[in-house]
């Protein structure tokens, strides 16, 4: 399944939502810039306070996933600018976008793979 994730449709069909709401899209910005910065400061927290090998799997973990939000926050400072983001989503069949990425989203969970993904996906547009 992580095969068929793009990272920056996961930004966008997540910005967009399922009715386009202009709110939606500083929402969903607001969410990965603070998945970015409230979950990269959990981690290293965890990471750097004195623990056990449970706490410190914990702090790697959340500071993978806090990274996984770098890319769909770059991603989304470039749709939330006017116009973007309705170019990124014509022609796309919104709802099934939807349903894809709905489940799609739960790769968020894997440390740093939304990173390789998005590096691997910047590269091939290169």
């Amino acid at each position: 399944m992580a095969r068929g994730l793009d990272v920056r449709r996961l930004a966008a069909i997540d910005m967009w939502g399922s009715a386009g709401a202009r709110w939606r899209r500083w929402v969903i910005l607001a969410e990965f810039l603070l998945g970015v910065l409230g979950g990269g400061a959990l981690g290293l927290g965890l990471l750097s306070s004195v623990g056990g090998a449970g706490r410190t799997a914990v702090g790697l973990w959340l500071t993978g996933v806090a990274a996984n939000y770098v890319p769909l926050s770059a991603h989304a400072l470039t749709l939330v600018r006017p116009g973007a983001l309705d170019a990124e989503i014509e022609g796309v069949d919104v709802p099934a976008e939807l349903r894809h990425y709905t489940t799609a989203q739960l790769w968020v969970a894997v440390p740093l793979l939304l990173v390789a993904l998005a590096a691997a996906q910047w590269r091939r547009r290169r």
